[in-house]
């Protein structure tokens, strides 16, 4: 049994093998090769690829926003939201690039609040040569993770410009008042002293007091507003505080002297070479160190909401789209139906609204310039021989003089485009009573009193019975008590009803009297 064939162990039959190619054995070694040619490319093709992304991958994101003149509602916006973008896009730094006077309080107090809550680091950079960081823009340098100037420009003036006129107080107070006839001068200066409860100018002297609690107040406000910033981010404290009381104001070099700014730099390239490595506390993050070797600058254009709001914020245009707006009005009541007047005066004075809703809007200002108007329109259906027109040429006057707070740079009306608004709607109502006084004193041209007086034309004959007559291009029937002829020349004296009452025209002979039309044609 053990010598049994091996296909008769069981009933399997056996497998067969197919036979292997001859150059089998040859193929293997050069499909190995291939395979590895087309690894080799596909490594060194991921590297190319691999090297080639890497500077970007490495470089910085920077975004530069710009902010040029005032500071409102729109620069407000604009960074606010560009903030809120750059942190959803991950950016690595934003640069804002500064020239500003100064600006509204409200608009400069919500960009601070955005700043210091975000989680990207913020280098303000006041640029280029000859920019400044007046007022708001102060309190904006000091409350950025990095505050920087270009060579010859200049920070300060820090005054609340509704208290100080944009620098220093503008109410010439003494520094000390007059001492009681009673009193020792020595008191009286000691009482002086006290009565500022500060000390110690730059020279030693007492600066003069503000002159009532409300100024007081506001100015306290500023100081302890900015003296927090400053501590915050570990700037001078010092001068933080004299830039309000006294606008003092700083060139570039001493800023950096005193540490009210970190660096100056001649251009962008310059400012992000020389942030290279720096390290910064950032809110929510902690400390970052910024790597601005190289870097894919971005620049952030204002978009069309900002625009729009710049436009709409402007004091002469929202002056203008309220005086639209009213005229608007006034004329569609004045012709019913015609639709365009309401439409536009509605829409023009909902933009103004808007607008005086996010400026410095003085209500009496507002409410004088509402009398002007109501007034000078109450001369033009009611004449009162310019006693009304007068009293609302004024009232318009002074309401739109001080309609904003002017103090502030760039928040104030032109003087022209109020004189030009004003000669505009006083000419309106001028003319609308000039138009009355002319059409009472002209002569009546239709009714009873037009008929009576006229001349006629007799057209047959008549005589103490009523016959027919041609007066003002019409036949009526008339009588007369003498006799008429076929073509005489009548005088109308009277009317009842159709009927016409009628004489010999003076002079007895039908000769038309002076100055009268021809009723005949």
């Amino acid at each position: 049994m053990l010598d049994a064939p091996h296909h008769a162990l069981g009933s399997e039959r056996p497998r067969r093998v197919a036979p292997r190619p001859a150059n089998a054995a040859a193929e293997r070694p050069i499909a190995k090769r291939r395979a590895g040619r087309r690894l080799g490319w596909g490594v060194a093709i991921a590297a190319v690829l691999a090297a080639l992304a890497a500077p970007n991958a490495a470089a910085a994101k920077v975004w530069v926003l710009e902010i040029d003149g005032a500071i409102g509602p729109a620069s407000a916006d604009y960074f606010i939201r560009s903030l809120e973008d750059a942190a959803e896009a991950e950016v690595d730094l934003v640069v804002l690039r500064l020239d500003t006077p100064g600006g509204l309080d409200k608009s400069m107090r919500d960009m601070i609040k955005a700043l210091l809550a975000s989680e990207v680091p913020v280098a303000t950079y006041v640029s280029p040569n000859g920019a400044r960081a007046a007022s708001a823009g102060t309190y904006l340098m000091y409350a950025s993770h990095i505050a920087a100037m270009a060579p010859a420009t200049n920070i300060g003036s820090s005054t609340p410009v509704s208290i100080g006129g944009g620098g220093g107080s503008p109410f010439p107070l003494p520094t000390a008042p007059a001492p009681e006839p009673e009193a020792p001068a020595d008191e009286a200066a000691d009482d002086a002293t006290d009565a500022d409860g500060a000390d110690g100018g730059e020279n030693g002297a007492d600066p003069a007091p503000l002159p009532d609690a409300m100024e007081r107040k506001v100015v306290n406000d500023a100081v302890a507003y900015i003296r927090s910033i400053a501590e915050l981010r570990g700037r001078n404290v010092e001068w933080a505080e004299r830039t309000v009381r006294e606008a003092s104001n700083l060139p570039a070099n001493e800023a950096l002297e005193m540490n009210v700014i970190d660096l100056i730099a001649a251009d962008l390239e310059a400012l992000l070479a020389a942030l290279d490595g720096e390290t910064v506390a950032v809110e929510g993050v902690g400390e970052v160190t910024l790597d601005t070797a190289t870097n894919d600058i971005e620049r952030i254009a204002p978009d069309w909401r900002y625009e729009l709001l710049g436009l709409i914020a402007d004091p002469n245009v929202a002056y203008i789209l309220l005086m639209v707006g009213v005229y608007g009005l006034i004329f569609e009541f004045y012709n019913p139906g015609t639709g365009v007047g309401g439409v536009a005066g509605i829409i023009c004075l909902l933009l103004g609204a808007y607008a005086l809703q996010m400026l410095p809007v003085n209500y009496a200002g507002l409410a004088l310039i509402v009398v002007g108007i109501g007034l000078l329109a109450a001369e033009a259906f009611s004449p009162s021989f310019g006693v009304l027109g007068i009293g609302g040429v004024a009232a318009f006057v002074i309401g739109s003089v001080i309609l904003f707070d002017a103090d502030l740079p760039g928040f104030g009306v032109s003087i022209p485009i109020i004189a030009a608004v004003t000669a505009s709607t006083a000419g309106l109502a001028f003319f609308a009573l000039g138009a009355a006084v002319r059409a009472r004193r002209s002569r009546v041209v239709s009714g009873s009193e037009v008929i009576v007086g006229s001349l006629a034309v007799a057209l047959e004959d008549f005589s103490g019975g009523a016959g027919k007559v041609r007066s003002l291009g019409e036949v009526w029937r008339a009588t007369a008590a003498a006799e008429v002829r076929a073509g005489d020349r009548l005088t109308v004296t009277g009317r009842d009803g159709f009927d016409l009452a009628v004489e010999p025209a003076a002079g007895g002979d039908g000769a038309t009297p002076p100055q009268q039309p021809d009723p005949s044609g």
